[in-house]
């Protein structure tokens, strides 16, 4: 993990399929505070492009990163607003 910035909360959203990680990264973002970032870890390899095009097309969200580790994908999103 990137050290440029702090995990406020995990979302464990292993075993799902989309929508449902993209349904439960909106409502964990809704429930944390401006400059907090939420760490989603899905095993659905979609998330990756579901979890970007979300952040690229939501305001108040920034995508900082993506690591795909093994059937582990783990996405690191900032609320900026």
């Amino acid at each position: 993990m990137s050290s440029e910035y702090t995990v406020s909360e995990t979302l464990d959203v292993k075993g799902l399929s989309c929508p449902m990680p993209i349904v439960k990264t909106k409502q964990a973002i809704d429930d944390i505070a401006a400059g907090e970032v939420l760490e989603v870890v899905a095993t659905d390899s979609g998330s990756m492009s579901d979890i970007q095009g979300w952040a690229e097309g939501t305001d108040g969200v920034e995508l900082l990163e993506q690591i795909e580790d093994g059937d582990l994908y783990s996405h690191y999103v900032k609320k900026t607003a």
